[in-house]
């Protein structure tokens, strides 16, 4: 028993582990293993909560990117509603300018009609007063030729005008 080579390997393996329990390496072994596990069990529960904390963080910015693009689309609702408002209300003006312009036109037309009318109603005055004037001059004379010719000139101008 002592010469046999698997007696010595066992005592080796005793004393070995004698002196590993001794030195208290199997306790330093576990404690280093449960520390190792917690801070991995750390590690993963802060990953949790990291990820937690993305997917908190992503949903919110998808709901303020949602809001961002309702709020856009409002913006440009209401633009496009104001440019309809401007732009009848352009038409509207432009509309009511042509109106006044037409019937700024029709009234300076009617002016100058009237005008030309009272112009031409002058005209044939002057000429009918003149007509009348010498086929008086030489009809009647005197004194009685000039007043009678004089108050119905006058009598004419007042009527006429």
């Amino acid at each position: 028993m002592l010469h046999s080579a698997e007696f010595w390997v066992a005592v080796a393996f005793v004393i070995f582990w004698g002196i590993l329990f001794y030195k208290g390496v199997p306790g330093n072994v576990l404690n280093q293993l449960d520390s190792r596990g917690k801070r991995i069990a750390n590690e993963l529960a802060e990953a949790q909560r990291l990820r937690q904390d993305a997917e908190r963080l992503l949903k919110e910015y998808e709901a303020k990117r949602a809001a961002a693009e309702r709020e856009a689309a409002d913006i440009v609702s209401t633009a496009r509603d104001e440019a309809e408002r401007l732009a009848r209300e352009a038409q509207e003006k432009m509309t009511d300018f042509v109106k006044r312009r037409t019937a700024t036109a029709e009234a300076k037309i009617a002016q100058a009609e009237a005008q030309a009318s009272a112009e031409v109603r002058a005209a044939a005055v002057d000429a009918a007063i003149k007509a009348s004037e010498r086929v008086l001059r030489d009809e009647i004379t005197g004194a009685t030729a000039a007043s009678l010719m004089t108050a119905s000139l006058n009598d004419v101008r007042t009527k006429l005008q």
